[in-house]
């Protein structure tokens, strides 16, 4: 199976760890947050993996490097010349992507003990795309249609900005986890270019289904934040 990590990011809040390195190697418990993904994605049935690299991208690959690609195919989609955020660097990395019925994305600062194989039992091939959710207290969070989870906005706590794509008939208020399954056909949406792929996402759910995987429970940390180390 295929897996896209998206590692290309400036690690700005984890400063000043990341002046010297990318955020991918910045260390938890004596292992770099990209290594604990990567084994994360092996041992749940996850051989070939892309990396988007941007900040200290040369870092990234020496590193993998010296570790043989922990005996999987690893490859890279380079955007040093421009960070294209998280939409923008799946579209770019279609060149790999686009050959299977689906693959799965993970943000490389989340660690969390999710079931992977369970995630992806549970992804339905009528999903253009399935996100990984949990019911937890944060600023951000995503509406799904209580009838056919359908994914239908977004809305901000700390703001108080809504988005409302379609009616909802009662919704589910949802954390996103940074982990999701996608279908290949979902390149058939997305532009060239710089955004955040939930843009795309709000998008998309007009004409497809987005669904949810709630996985409540599993023990889940945003490794971009300092005061989670």
């Amino acid at each position: 199976m295929k897996a896209m990590i998206l590692a290309a990011g400036l690690g700005t809040r984890l400063r000043p760890w990341t002046n010297d390195r990318p955020k991918a190697l910045v260390e938890f418990q004596g292992k770099p947050l990209l290594q604990c993904v990567i084994e994360k994605l092996k041992d749940s049935g996850f051989d070939q993996i892309i990396i988007n690299v941007h900040h200290f991208a040369q870092k990234i690959i020496d590193f993998v490097e010296a570790n043989e690609s922990f005996g999987i195919e690893i490859v890279y989609s380079d955007e040093r010349e421009e960070l294209l955020d998280t939409g923008g660097g799946i579209k770019k990395a279609q060149w790999y992507l686009s050959d299977v019925p689906f693959f799965l994305v993970y943000n490389v600062d989340i660690l969390s003990d999710i079931d992977l194989k369970k995630f992806v039992s549970h992804h339905r091939k009528a999903s253009i795309a399935t996100l990984a959710t949990q019911r937890r207290s944060t600023d951000r969070t995503l509406l799904f249609d209580n009838k056919n989870k359908n994914l239908c906005g977004w809305k901000n706590h700390s703001t108080g900005a809504e988005k409302i794509i379609k009616d909802c008939q009662g919704f589910n208020e949802l954390a996103f986890s940074g982990i999701h399954i996608i279908s290949s056909q979902i390149f058939d949406y997305l532009p060239d270019g710089k955004y955040s792929i939930i843009t795309a996402y709000l998008n998309i759910a007009r004409h497809r289904l987005i669904t949810y995987y709630d996985h409540t429970g599993d023990d889940w940390k945003d490794m971009g934040l300092k005061e989670n180390y």
